[in-house]
């Protein structure tokens, strides 16, 4: 029961970071109905921005943590107006390719600056273990947890109230109606990258935190990729239920089934799970279904 409780915590705390990134997914896909397979990549660099800001320049984690998110910010916003903006009006399947070519030449970037060796933060958070009856939690597990959340509840109550938030989701519903009422949908747009480079980087940095960070990193804006689908691309509560679902997944596959399978399946499951889904539900536990008369 103690190893079952263990992994479980470790799926939730992984989860609830897939939920965060995976929130990027939703809403780009919301905005534009296009898939960002460059989300890997926008978290890749964020975390290494903050990265170097405390390990080279010994910036307090905080300042560095925001100061990534600043850049991040400024970097989604720049790539929808420099790079996707012409796309605006096109086949959606133009745009896709567009942020598949955009990841190639973001990795690259990264290759340059970074190199391929795996860094590792500065210790952040404390190193003595909590302890809950038979559970023990790393404090980092715990504290990333618990910002997870945080932002997760501030971008619940920023769609919701604030007048940015309340003209993205009348743009995702429909952008002719959102024209007529004043809203820039190209603005909107722009709002929509920065917010998932944000959230990418914060779930990068915590990521990081945990395992080191290299190249490998930005393969987790591929494994998010199921979750997003798992919770309906265009539904900001199935991504977070998503997440944390395919979080205690995980966890247990590798806890329980990699061992006897020689390892390996717990990188699998995901995308397991992404083709039944695909096949049984193919919109998703909460997406919306879309019916089109001929």
């Amino acid at each position: 029961m103690a190893f079952f409780l263990q992994m479980l915590v470790t799926g939730i705390v992984v989860g609830s970071v897939y939920a965060l990134v995976a929130l990027g997914f939703v809403l780009i896909y919301k905005s534009s109905d296009a898939i960002n397979f460059a989300q890997g990549e926008f978290l890749l660099i964020g975390t290494y921005v903050c990265l170097t800001l405390v390990a080279s320049y010994n910036v307090p984690f905080i300042a560095a943590l925001l100061l990534a998110l600043a850049f991040s910010a400024l970097l989604g916003w720049s790539v929808e107006k420099v790079v996707l903006r012409p796309f605006i009006g096109k086949p959606v399947i133009s745009m896709i390719m567009a942020t598949i070519g955009l990841s190639s030449v973001l990795a690259g970037i990264v290759h340059i600056i970074w190199g391929h060796e795996t860094r590792v933060y500065p210790p952040v958070f404390s190193e003595k273990p909590l302890q809950f009856g038979e559970v023990i939690i790393a404090p980092v597990y715990a504290w990333s947890f618990v910002i997870v959340m945080i932002w997760l509840i501030i971008f619940t109550l920023f769609f919701k109230y604030s007048r940015f938030g309340i003209a993205m989701r009348a743009t995702a519903d429909d952008q002719q109606a959102a024209l007529s009422m004043g809203i820039s949908v190209k603005t909107i747009f722009a709002i929509a990258w920065a917010i998932a480079a944000i959230v990418s980087a914060v779930g990068g940095v915590l990521l990081g935190n945990i395992n080191g960070v290299n190249s490998s990193l930005s393969l987790i804006g591929l494994k998010v990729l199921p979750v997003a689908i798992l919770g309906g691309l265009d539904s900001i509560p199935g991504a977070i239920i998503g997440g944390i679902l395919i979080g205690i997944i995980e966890s247990m596959t590798g806890g329980y089934l990699d061992p006897l399978v020689g390892g390996g399946l717990k990188e699998v499951i995901p995308f397991v799970i992404l083709v039944i889904i695909l096949m049984v539900k193919p919109y998703g536990l909460f997406g919306k279904k879309e019916i089109e008369r001929v």
